[in-house]
Order: structure tokens, then sequence, then C-alpha cells
């Protein structure tokens, strides 16, 4: 049985809607929880903006009359978020006094290393309102995030906030960490990360890598941006920037032996991937790398979840989609790369990296 009393067998429930053993999108429980999906969603943006998990990292715990006074509401909404919160896993609730849990300590407690609340609250104010319209961008094949007919690209200055990049950057730090760990660039000496955006993935190689330098080759005010967070990871002597635009320039950057392409090719349709990867074929040297890293789609195209629903989000924002290992695989060949394999890990941003290398 569930934990709603459902039986968990395969079998109809008594409400007609079919089970899966799991509670899982087959059964009534998952139904009910994709569809009150932004309930939970909502309640962890809330939550942060008042700074429960701050709050209570300051404290041995506090009672929800407590921490009603310390944010500044009223009684009833401080004990209904509390209660949400430790219902959710966030918070725990021993005695009437509520603690953060180890997961809201490291990634929901603002200063700390591993803050990812700028990318919850760039979720609300910049994925969201796109969301509420997905219909409306599947009807017609055209990003409801923004005004195709208005500007050319998402990624135009007046369209990526500080607040976008300061929200992405933790995710980056996160999955290159990852990355890095799973993708062994010791043998590589300069790496250019196309689309580097605030260089995250390249401070993780580095760190990981002493031999390594690096480049974030983006647009101006994306360079500017990285520039700062660069710095600040004390690495401004081996990871440079390099403004510009990899589809308006005819040639990447010369002089690097590694070619990085993260959470790159989702943004695009086949056409410019393509493209793409053959910009980076003639830039590399012969036995120059290249790593694809990003949610793939499985090749039956049935998820995971996470990278299917990233590919929903991309017909909400981009012209692109999420893309299988296969699809990649292909383009890669078509290139003129060789020695094409995948190489899985889980982080937060993807699943696994395509490696290739140019002949």
């Amino acid at each position: 049985m569930t934990a709603s009393g459902h039986p968990t067998d395969g079998a109809d429930g008594p409400d007609g809607l079919p089970t899966d053993g799991a509670g899982g999108p087959g059964g009534l429980d998952g139904l009910l929880g994709i569809a009150n999906g932004m309930w939970a969603a909502q309640t962890l943006t809330a939550a942060l903006d008042l700074g429960v998990f701050s709050a209570l990292a300051a404290t041995d715990g506090l009672t929800a009359a407590e921490a009603a006074g310390l944010l500044g509401i009223p009684a009833r909404p401080a004990e209904v978020l509390l209660t949400a919160c430790a219902a959710l896993g966030l918070l725990t609730g021993v005695d009437g006094r509520y603690r953060n849990t180890a997961a809201a300590g490291q990634y929901l407690v603002r200063g700390g290393p591993d803050y990812l609340g700028d990318y919850i609250t760039m979720l609300r104010d910049h994925t969201t309102p796109g969301w509420l319209r997905v219909t409306e961008a599947l009807r017609s094949d055209t990003p409801s995030r923004w005004k195709p007919e208005q500007q050319d690209r998402i990624f135009d200055a007046e369209n990526r906030t500080t607040a976008f990049w300061d929200g992405l950057y933790p995710l980056s730090v996160l999955t290159g960490r990852a990355l890095a760990a799973a993708v062994d660039l010791g043998g590589s000496t300069r790496l250019l990360d196309v689309g580097g955006g605030g260089g995250g993935f390249d401070i993780e190689f580095c760190r990981r890598h002493p031999q390594l330098r690096a480049t974030v080759y983006d647009l101006p005010f994306v360079c500017a941006y990285a520039e700062k967070r660069i710095a600040a990871a004390g690495l401004a002597e081996r990871i440079g920037t390099h403004p510009g635009d990899f589809f308006e320039e005819p040639e990447l950057p010369g002089g690097h032996d590694a070619i990085l392409l993260s959470l790159i090719l989702h943004d695009w349709d086949e056409p410019r991937n393509r493209a793409l990867l053959a910009k980076c074929h003639r830039a590399l040297p012969a036995g120059g790398l290249l790593v694809i890293s990003e949610l793939l789609v499985d090749d039956a195209k049935t998820g995971p979840l996470d990278a299917a629903l990233m590919s929903m989000n991309m017909v909400v924002g981009t012209w692109g989609r999420n893309y299988t290992a296969a699809e990649y695989g292909e383009w890669l060949r078509d290139a003129g790369f060789s020695d094409i394999r995948t190489v899985p890990f889980t982080a937060p941003g993807a699943n696994g990296a395509v490696i290739a290398r140019k002949a």
C-alpha cells in the first residue's frame, strides 16, 4: 500500500486510476504530486524570501512563535510555513522546535559555499512566467519565456540580468565539480569553454588540474560578469576571457587543446549545433579533446525525468531541446571527430558527458 492507502500491485485503485507500486506517475499519488508541484516549489521560494533557513542556521532551533517574531510574519502563516517545510524534508521538528536538515543547511543558508537560493529565485523570476504559457509554446513552436518578435535571442543583454547569472552560477559550480571528477583533463593544458557563462566549470577544472589554463568565450557582458567570479576564486592568472559570439564569428579562438560545451547545445536546433561542432573541430589541433556535458535524454526517448523536463524548459525558453548521446555521436562523426564515448555522472545540471577527439 502507498501512504495514502492505494494498492501498489499495479492494479487499478478504488478510484479507477492505475497505480504503479511506487506512487509514481502511473498512480494517483504521482499524478497529484505532478499537479501540485508548484505548491512545493513556491513554498521553498517563500521560505527563502523570508530567510527561514538562514535564520534557523544561527540558532539551536526555533518554535513557530519564535520564528514568527524573528521573520516578521504573523503566527498563523509562520506555523503553516514551518510545517510545510518540515513535510518537504527541509526542516526537522522535535519538541516543537524546528531545525534545518543537513541538505537545507548546505544549500539554503545564504553565504554558504554551495548556496542555491539564487538559482531557486531565478527560476521563479525568469523561468516560471514562461512555463505558465507552456501550451502556447508547444502550439506555436516558439519560446514563451521571451518575445522573439522583439529581440533576436534569449541571451541578449537586456533579457539576462545579473540575477539570472547569479542564479546559474552555483548550479554551474556544483555541476562542474562533478564533471571535473568524471572527465580527466590531466592531458590537456588549455581549455576553451564555449558559452562559459560565469566560469564555474573552468574554476572547478583548474582547481583539480594545476597544469590547466582556461578561457571563457562568451558575449561581452557575460565575460565581464565571469571576470568578477574568476577573480573572487583567486584564479585570474589562469582563467581568462574572450568576448565574442560563437555563431556570428566565423571561427572559435585558437590555441586550445580541449573545448568544453557544457549546457550549451540544448539551447539550439540541430543545424546550429552541427555548425558549432564543425567550428570546434576546426579550432582543435590533432588529438584535441571535445567535451559535451548535458542532461542526456536516453536513446529510447522515454526519460530520464530531469532531462525530459529540461527539454520542456528548452521549448519554453529556446529553440532547442535536450538530445540523446546517439544524436550527439552522429553529429560528432559527421564533423570529423572520432573516439566518441559517453561518461555518465550525477550532478544537478547534467547526467553525462559525450567525449570525442579530433583525429
